[in-house]
């Protein structure tokens, strides 16, 4: 059988980027996948300004666009009654600021790109079994038969087969807050390019237009509520909808299509990334909480990083130096995002001083905006919440609840022991 320059397994939003911007670049590749598609998986859908230009490259934007995904041009996110921000995009920019787009839409389409551009695209096929040579992995097992390759990559998700059979490690590891339930609503009125997430009391929300004429509309429900909310799952959603008055009423007389969808078991984490003859990229290396909707946008973003890693590997014959040097890239890049998406989904109410944080970045039109670039992977949220901004937040949280006045200095304490323990384990070392 044909010895493939890389073998990519996984073909959704991580793996098929990269095999496509491989296999434009001169190399064999193949992509797998036990799929077939179209395919549904869980997704939070939005995809940022960032991922969105990275579908342009590959060719997929106006697909996307022609099967009704809606570009968003303006975001609102609310705290309670407390905390209120508005953003609407520069209309100098020509590229839709961002989208929100069902990922059976959005895979099918990136594996259609992917075998347009020469690889060698397998779907319905499982992995069963790594092959090793010598200590180094140089292909995999198929219910059909082997597949060589220089290179496996792991781009198949949470549940990574990948990962497992190569021993990944876990650490980093984050507890998930929160369980997630969505739901696709047609006749929905307000189908204008307007993004929403908020919390409201114990509730998280992500809504926003999707392709095929739909609305998606999701809630974030504390995991110790988990079997609370299933035990009447329709009317528990519809209850939880109607928690955030705004969106119930974008939502209106919508009917709702299909199921309510829903994702419970998860928890945030980064895996060894990379060792001989295998590399690990997007969910099958690093999850983190969805409450920021950046899942997506983080495959492609680690994908065309990794691709540009694995052509100078291959060219100078180190392809797994390339790659540990992509792993440590990989960390850094993440790292303060992880922890920051974990603080978003954390279980309960808003505290006194998260509500004054996010209040003071409403009150400046320039936090406001270096918020947004930190949605988008362009600041890191270090650079956002300076010491002097937590600091200034701090000091008036406990002016506003004094009623609160020993739990916010608890919460105020343990939120700086917290970032000192992040901040000493922020660099690990590959082993």
């Amino acid at each position: 059988m044909k010895r493939f320059d890389v073998v990519v397994v996984g073909a959704r939003c991580a793996g098929s980027p990269l095999a496509t911007v491989l296999a434009r670049r001169g190399l064999s590749v193949c992509l797998i996948d036990r799929a077939r598609f179209p395919s549904d998986t869980p997704s939070t859908h939005i995809i940022q300004p960032s991922g969105v230009q990275v579908l342009e490259r590959l060719g997929v934007l106006e697909a996307v666009l022609a099967a009704g995904a809606v570009p968003l041009d303006r975001m609102t996110m609310v705290i309670d009654d407390a905390v209120r921000i508005e953003a609407t995009a520069d209309p100098a920019i020509t590229t839709p600021r961002g989208v929100c787009v069902r990922r059976v839409t959005l895979d099918a389409l990136l594996v259609d790109a992917a075998a347009a551009a020469g690889a060698d695209v397998r779907t319905g096929l499982r992995v069963t079994n790594l092959l090793i040579e010598d200590g180094r992995v140089t292909g995999v097992n198929t219910a059909t038969g082997a597949i060589h390759g220089r290179l496996v990559v792991g781009a198949d998700g949470r549940h990574s087969t990948i990962a497992t059979l190569a021993g990944a490690r876990e650490y980093h590891v984050a507890a998930p807050g929160k369980m997630f339930a969505w739901a696709y609503f047609e006749h929905v009125r307000d189908r204008e390019g307007h993004a929403r997430l908020g919390r409201r009391g114990d509730l998280a929300f992500l809504a926003g237009p999707t392709d095929g004429d739909l609305y998606m509309a999701a809630i974030g429900i504390d995991m110790a509520k988990q079997a609370e909310f299933h035990a009447n799952r329709d009317a528990n959603f519809t209850a939880g909808l109607r928690a955030w008055p705004e969106l119930a009423d974008v939502v209106g007389d919508g009917r709702r299509v299909g199921p309510i969808r829903v994702v419970t078991n998860w928890h945030g984490y980064f895996r060894e990334a990379a060792g001989p003859g295998w590399v690990l990229v997007g969910d099958a290396g690093h999850f983190k909480d969805p409450s920021p909707g950046q899942g997506i946008g983080d495959a492609f973003r680690q994908a065309c990083r990794l691709a540009r890693s694995i052509e100078d590997g291959l060219g100078d014959t180190s392809p797994d130096e390339a790659t540990r040097r992509w792993w440590q890239w990989r960390d850094d890049d993440a790292y303060e995002m992880h922890w920051l998406a974990h603080d978003f989904g954390t279980p309960g109410a808003s505290t006194p001083l998260n509500t004054r944080l996010m209040k003071e970045v409403a009150a400046d039109p320039v936090a406001t905006q270096m918020l947004l670039g930190v949605l988008n992977h362009d600041v890191r949220p270090s650079q956002l919440f300076t010491p002097r901004l937590v600091l200034r937040a701090a000091a008036r949280a406990l002016r506003d609840r004094p009623d609160r006045l020993l739990a916010t200095l608890k919460e105020i304490v343990g939120a700086g022991k917290r970032n000192a323990l992040r901040s000493r384990r922020k660099r690990p070392v590959p082993a």
